[in-house]
């Protein structure tokens, strides 16, 4: 059998292609499945088969689709509940793709309804662990309180991992070479390595989860310093529930705007220009979530700092970034929430005033800091800046009343991406303070709490 992995890089999620004897099968498919079609047409192959090993929260399935447009069956645990044309597939079962046969185990841990594809041919043994296993680590349990048909608490959830990882994959040879849906830099798990596979051998030594260690023990580990849940998170489980509407209509029936010079007064804008054009200007009641490059994570603060359902513009910095930056808004499910995608006119002269660091570092006392890092984050790392504000960033809409107004208000992150967004949407709160970006002078100040 031959498996080809594609990675969403901005998402850090991985999806499979199996191909054995002129058929193939894919696993946790992306939302546009036509890099999938153009692999199926270069190996001459057909698609019969998506695996889908839960209902993901990150991102949009493309399964649905791929099922209508080449009769492929849609294989999920009865257990998720889905009314969508599917074939049930639990532990015990079995499918042959071409000379592969495949077979679920039912994992849980990351959600009641996990399963695990076994997929052998000629000794060869692979793995397809979708949130069960990552390397390195284990999918996060605390994602189904308030989301999907299955709910369930997160020790609850954390206590299955536990017995997942004690007895699921015990007779599996070491050489078993393992397939998660996610790497380094999703929100799916925490600490996870780099590599975008492993073998089970290798995870055996090293991977935490399979260590020797109580229950207790392990709950304790799984669910400490986990990142924070975005809006979205639930709103896609769901929509994966229920299936997406094709990925090229959804995409092409949002509205497109040239040379805009205002909107609706109570209108939401997201610009994902880059800082500096943004600050050049800009709509009235913009959020500056930039997704220039891969990157810049503009799919997950679009669904951290956005709500399910909310109507949105979308600034793009010209015609030619709109293909993109839709097939990223679509990613998360958000294209049916869009009002339209727009360019700027030279007219838009709302601006915002650079940050003056010097004076900064000569007056800290007149300003109040914001910042905007996770909690985890600064329990870690500490308060780079005596005397900062915590509020993450995907709270500060809603939070912004408790900034201090007396004085011009500067916000930071890590690096600089989220101290764009933060800032502006301050910017947009608090209309009589200033508000600056802290952007990457914050360098120096990470510097010296290291020291």
């Amino acid at each position: 059998m031959k498996i080809k992995q594609f990675k969403d890089e901005p998402l850090a999620h991985y999806s499979y292609a199996l191909v054995s004897n002129g058929e193939m099968a894919l696993v946790d498919p992306s939302r546009n499945p036509m890099p999938y079609y153009k692999y199926a047409e270069e190996n001459n192959a057909k698609i019969v088969a998506v695996f889908e090993t839960h209902p993901h929260a990150d991102f949009v399935s493309s399964h649905l689709q791929i099922h209508k447009e080449t009769g492929a069956t849609i294989y999920i645990s009865e257990m998720v509940g889905v009314s969508y044309p599917h074939t049930g597939f639990d532990e015990g079962q079995s499918v042959k793709i071409g000379g592969a046969t495949v077979k679920p185990l039912h994992t849980p841990g990351h959600s009641p309804d996990s399963l695990t594809f076994i997929a052998e041919e000629n000794g060869e043994t692979a793995m397809f662990s979708g949130d069960t296993l990552f390397i390195g680590n284990v999918g996060r349990p605390d994602l189904r309180e308030k989301a999907g048909n299955m709910k369930a608490k997160r020790v609850e959830l954390a206590k299955a991992m536990y017995k997942t990882m004690q007895s699921k994959f015990n007779d599996l040879p070491d050489d078993t070479i393992v397939y998660p849906a996610h790497g380094a830099g999703s929100l799916c798990g925490k600490n996870m390595s780099d590599a975008s596979s492993s073998t089970l051998g290798n995870e055996r030594q090293g991977n935490w989860a399979f260590r020797d260690q109580t229950e207790e023990e392990f709950v304790e580990e799984i669910l400490k310093d986990q990142p924070f849940i975005p809006a979205y998170f639930g709103f896609n489980v769901d929509v994966n529930r229920k299936g997406a509407m094709n990925v090229q209509k959804a995409k092409y029936s949002v509205p497109v705007k040239l040379l805009v010079e205002s909107l609706e007064d109570d209108a939401v804008v997201v610009d994902s220009r880059g800082r500096e054009t943004y600050r050049e200007g800009h709509l009235p009641n913009s959020i500056n979530i930039m997704g220039v490059t891969e990157e810049d994570k503009l799919e997950t603060w679009l669904g951290a700092i956005i709500a399910p359902e909310e109507p949105f513009y979308m600034v793009v910095k010209s015609v030619d970034d709109m293909e993109d930056t839709l097939e990223r808004i679509a990613k998360i499910g958000y294209e049916q929430q869009m009002k339209g995608i727009v360019t700027l006119s030279e007219k838009v002269s709302l601006s915002t005033e650079a940050f003056d660091h010097e004076d900064f570092k000569k007056n800290r006392d007149k300003y109040t800091v914001v910042d905007a890092r996770n909690e985890a984050e600064v329990e870690t790392d500490g308060k780079f800046i005596e005397g900062s504000l915590n509020i993450p960033l995907n709270e500060l809409r809603n939070r912004a009343d408790e900034v201090p107004t007396g004085k011009p208000v500067v916000v930071h992150c890590a690096g600089g991406f989220r101290s764009a967004a933060g800032s502006s949407i301050l910017e947009t709160k608090l209309k009589d303070t200033k508000v600056y970006d802290f952007s990457e002078d914050i360098e120096e100040y990470k510097a010296e709490t290291a020291e």
